[in-house]
Parts: structure tokens; sequence; C-alpha cells
């Protein structure tokens, strides 16, 4: 299901001053009236270069024994992202932001996890279709919201419409290859690996007792590689920027489209179905999306897991919280992209 943001919706949240320019009174809005292929035609037609896009679930993290709430992150991005300026580092015109895609019906909180890996499987179809629409159109999605799962039909999407396996790097103390048990927010990556999608995987932050051995081996297996949270931000033995140089040079030896992924819950103390007081900053965070959106070609970003509210001081710090550390991101996206593209 689809659930266009208009301007009527932008309106609500947007907060006007005199002789100010608004990022909201910029970008291209979506149309009610209009499909979610309609809209993005239409906005690529329009100027746009990039799609805004939120995924509103948390069936896949609940399918994986998580926490809910990672359907809530839109309105709390959107109303930091479009009250933010523009000017000359951003005029805002460069992106569209479409609206939300979900499931037709939510899943309460008593359905079992053979339900919610059930309704998994069939969101990945939802997002395959939605995201390939998208990308048909000309448009590179900024996904946002949602589990971890996710990346999964963003990969098959991906393939499906260059053609060509994906080389993704993944921001996650989690590397979410988990054995292929049924769908949840765990195995996106070892699906996508399963079905062709996948050919080069490289997770940065991985935290190194956060993934079991068996997992371990099946990344090892696939031919996946990794840099440590320990080996970088507690035993210091590599810098991040020595680090990002070189997942820069393989993902762009594999002449192959690239993916950037990051699970907010590599990020210290933002709100996430598995948040963590032990990970790295927003700022270290917006700097891996700008290093590898200004270096590779980038095909999208995929921000998963934000669920403001998780957040230990309550819903509305949740709401602010993730707002202002999505914002940051899809900036440093935008910017990266804008100048490697430039």
């Amino acid at each position: 299901m689809f659930s266009a943001f208009t301007q009527q919706h932008c309106d609500a949240l947007l907060n006007l001053r005199p002789n100010e320019t608004k990022i909201g009174q910029q970008v291209y809005l979506a149309s009610a009236e209009l499909s979610l292929a309609q809209n993005a035609q239409r906005a690529k037609s329009s100027g746009a270069q990039f799609a805004i896009i939120a995924i509103a679930e948390d069936v896949g993290p609940r399918a994986n024994l998580g926490r809910g709430g990672a359907d809530d992150a839109f309105i709390a991005s959107m109303k930091q992202l479009i009250n933010l300026q523009s000017n000359r580092f951003l005029n805002g015109n460069e992106c569209a932001i479409l609206g939300q895609i979900s499931l037709d019906t939510s899943l309460p909180t008593t359905a079992t996890v053979e339900q919610l890996r059930q309704a998994t499987a069939q969101l990945d179809d939802i997002v395959i279709a939605a995201v390939s629409e998208i990308m048909q159109a000309g448009l590179e999605p900024i996904v946002i919201g949602g589990g971890h799962n996710n990346a999964y039909g963003l990969l098959m999407a991906t393939k499906a419409t260059t053609g060509l396996p994906v080389a993704a790097v993944n921001l996650d103390p989690h590397s979410d290859f988990r054995p292929r048990e049924g769908r949840h927010s765990g195995n996106g990556f070892s699906y996508a690996a399963a079905n062709g999608a996948l050919d080069h995987y490289h997770i940065l932050g991985l935290h190194e007792l956060k993934n079991s051995e068996e997992t371990l081996e099946q990344l090892s297996l696939f031919g996946a590689t990794w840099n440590s949270f320990q080996q970088i931000w507690i035993r210091r033995e590599l810098s991040l920027e020595t680090a990002l140089k070189q997942i820069a040079k393989s993902l762009n030896q594999t002449q192959l489209p690239v993916a950037l992924e990051l699970d907010v819950d590599a990020i210290a103390n933002m709100p996430s179905s598995a948040a963590t007081f032990a990970g790295i900053s927003i700022l270290d965070a917006c700097h891996y999306v700008h290093y590898i959106a200004k270096h590779c070609p980038c095909r999208y970003a995929h921000f998963a897991e934000t669920a403001p509210a998780c957040h230990h001081a309550g819903l509305e710090a949740g709401y602010r919280d993730a707002g202002q550390g999505l914002s940051e991101l899809i900036y440093a996206y935008l910017q990266g992209r804008l100048t490697c593209l430039n």
C-alpha cells in the first residue's frame, strides 16, 4: 500500500518565517491522486534526482524477536528535514518526498513469530515492486523507516532494475546474515545472497560479540569482509578514514551498483529496536554516509530500524532525536551524491 506525502501533509509540518525559504517549500511533493509509479515519473520530469520513501512496518524486527516501533520514523524525520533552510548548500528541488509504503493490514502484538515472518515475506514483494518503480523512473531512492529486513527488497529491486548483482556496505553491529529460517530483520543479506542479488558485502562496525559463530562462518563462506567496532573504535588498530578508503576501493573494483546501508542501532543513543549506549557517534555515521556516497556509484541509501517509541526518555524525545539524526544522514547522502554526480 502506498500513502502519498502531499502538500497538505507538508504544510501541516512546516514552520515558516519571513525572509526564509525552507526545504519543504522546494521539494517535489506527491499527489494522492497518482500511483507511486506516476508520482515518481512526474517527480523525475520535474527535475528531481532523489526520492525519499519510507517503509512503515515493524513486522521484520518483531519476527526477529525484537521490539516494535520501526514503523514510525517518517513524520519524525520529515518534520526536521522540511524545516531546514533552502540555500546555496542544498536547494531542495533535487528531491522528491513521495510518502510511505506498508502492508495492507497491521499485525497485532499477539501475532505469532510464524505470522510475523509470513508478513515479512509478503512485505518483501511490496518493497521490491515499489522500489523498482522508483528506480525505473530514474530516481535514486533514499529509504527510511522499517526494519533491516527491507535490505532484501532493496537489493532485489536493484538487481531487477540494473540486471546486475549488488555490492553492499553496511554500517551495523549485526551482519544480518543469519540463517534463512524464515524472513526477519536478521537475515535480509543472507536471503539476498542466496537469491543472487548480493555479490559483494562489507560490514563496517560489526560488533565482535553480537554475531554468532555460525553467522560469522556463513559470512566467511560467502566471502564477506568486515571491520569490527572494536578494531576501529575500541582498540584503534585502524582509523575510520583508512577503513573508508579501503571499503570504497573494494566496492569500486567490483564495477557493480553499490548499496549504502546503515542500521541506526550502530549509533549511540539513537532510538531503535536494538538501541545501544556503546555505539558510534552520529558524526561518524554521517561521515561514513557522505564518504561512500561521494566516492562510489550508489544506487540507493537505506537508513533502517529507527524507532522513536524506543527512546529511553519517551516518545517526544524519540521523535526529536530520530528526526534530527535521520535528517542529518539524508543531507550527508545528498551532499555526497551531488558532489559525485556533478
